[in-house]
């Protein structure tokens, strides 16, 4: 028998004004700044053009449908995607998000970027110490908010606010005309001598990019939880997750409520979901590909067809001092500590959202063993874990940033290819059928399950021949 109790029934609320639905989505932006939008695309525009970049509005067009229908999922039941999808898959789904989340998200490589550009602010030498101290400081902040989504949120918009609009300026101050033009015809997938990708890119890495186009891996599902702590639709009377020290405790509940179908629930659930289609496709889509597109002009603007170009991060820090020499010195200093802001922010909202995957599978699993009610004691450990587990991976001497950033993104997209079909399958089955995605959604997720699936598999037949040493 399963653990998990049926829906419960009640009517769907009134949708409130779009300006109070705006917030989630600056978490899952924030997950992606400090990845695919600051490191990943302008180190391959700065490396191979822009004949590349159709890549970065593909796969943050690709999350953008993913996302929806797992919003679509929690507007309906009030209950996070990880909850329905055991429903569907029983107990190999807790199982499988355990597994997917925790190694992907082990690699500090997010972290160790931070570091690196914070100790090249600082003008010291980058030690894995940097990181380390950087890693604590993201669970003390944590362990001592008192609302694990608001903690997030305020975070994320803070970081946003503030480093967007200085990036964009720089951008529109020293770029020319003709990198726009290049840009543009990047879009379409045309660069200098190729099309779509050019001879010697890394496969892996374009992978990478691809998956990290967007907060990426398991990280989107996390979508989940914060419309449904936002109160949209049916998780308007959820119940929040505080932090452990915490004296505002609420009784949490798993299972969530579905309405039923009448005219004035069907109206309600047409505008709601219009209106949370324009908060994503603004907050996430829009603001996504504006900054990936502008940080990959700026790159390409500074550091493309410069001889000796560093590699890994090097290349930011690089194109900081080009920042410096052309502008003033305070400026390089100054793009130096946003980005590592930007990349700490990341590691921040990533903790967040991992700590709460698991720890809500783990309840999932089996409710008799794990208590809902100990979920924030679940949390903390979670989030502690990975703590230690990325201290230890310094310890042992794996500390260069961009690497360990491409081997957790290899990992995330192959997951992403698997619970896009999961979610395909439990939107088109589990949900009524007024409620369930159209043609045009049903089409964009079978593209993504192909795209990523198709990718996932040439990247794993391309390299395991050399993890068993066969080459």
């Amino acid at each position: 028998m399963s653990e998990i109790a049926p829906l419960g029934i009640a009517d769907l609320p009134k949708p409130p004004p779009l300006k109070k639905l705006i917030g989630p989505s600056f978490i899952l932006l924030g997950l992606g700044l400090g990845s695919g939008e600051l490191i990943l695309w302008p180190y391959l525009a700065s490396n191979y053009g822009f004949g590349i970049i159709w890549g970065a509005v593909l796969g943050i067009t690709l999350q953008f449908f993913i996302n929806m229908e797992i919003e679509r999922y929690t507007l309906v039941t009030g209950e996070s995607i990880f909850v329905g999808l055991s429903r569907k898959f029983k107990k190999i789904a807790p199982m499988w998000f355990l597994i997917s989340t925790f190694l992907p998200w082990i690699w500090p490589g997010i972290i160790a970027s931070s570091a690196s550009l914070l100790a090249a602010a600082l003008g010291v030498p980058y030690t894995k110490y940097f990181g380390i101290v950087l890693l604590l400081i993201i669970g003390l902040i944590l362990t001592l908010g008192s609302s694990i989504y608001k903690t997030q949120e305020k975070f994320q918009k803070g970081i946003i606010y503030i480093g967007i609009p200085f990036i964009f300026l720089l951008t529109i101050f020293l770029t020319k005309t003709e990198h726009v033009t290049e840009l543009a015809f990047g879009i379409i997938g045309k660069g200098r001598g190729y099309w779509f990708l050019p001879a010697g890119i890394s496969i892996s890495s374009f992978l990478a990019a691809l998956a990290y186009a967007g907060a990426g891996g398991n990280l989107n599902l996390s979508q989940s939880y914060y419309i449904k702590e936002k109160g949209y639709g049916m998780g308007i009377n959820a119940r929040k997750l505080k932090s452990i020290i915490s004296k505002n405790k609420e009784n949490l509940v798993l299972e969530g409520k579905t309405f039923p179908l009448t005219m004035s629930n069907l109206t309600s659930y047409k505008l709601w979901w219009k209106r949370i289609n324009i908060e994503h496709a603004i907050v996430f889509w829009a603001t996504g590909v504006i900054t990936m597109l502008t940080l990959s002009l700026l790159s390409y603007s500074l550091v493309y067809g410069k001889e000796n170009i560093l590699g890994g991060l090097n290349f930011i820090i690089e194109e900081a001092s080009f920042i410096g020499t052309r502008t003033i010195p305070f400026l390089k200093v100054t793009f130096l500590i946003i980005a590592a802001l930007m990349l700490f922010g990341t590691q921040f909202s990533v903790f967040g959202s991992t700590s709460r995957i698991m720890a809500e599978n783990l309840v999932i699993y089996s409710q008799h063993k794990f208590r809902v009610k100990n979920l924030s004691k679940y949390f903390y450990l979670f989030l502690w874990l990975q703590i230690l587990a990325g201290i230890l991976i310094f310890m042992l001497g794996f500390s260069e940033p961009l690497s360990l950033i491409i081997v957790g993104a290899v990992m995330n997209a192959i997951t992403m290819f698997i619970y896009s079909a999961m979610i395909l399958y439990l939107n088109t089955n589990f949900l009524k059928k007024p409620l369930q995605p159209g043609f045009v959604r049903i089409t964009a997720l079978i593209i993504t399950i192909v795209f990523y699936g198709g990718f996932s598999a040439y990247v794993i037949f391309q390299n395991i021949p050399k993890l068993l040493g066969f080459l």
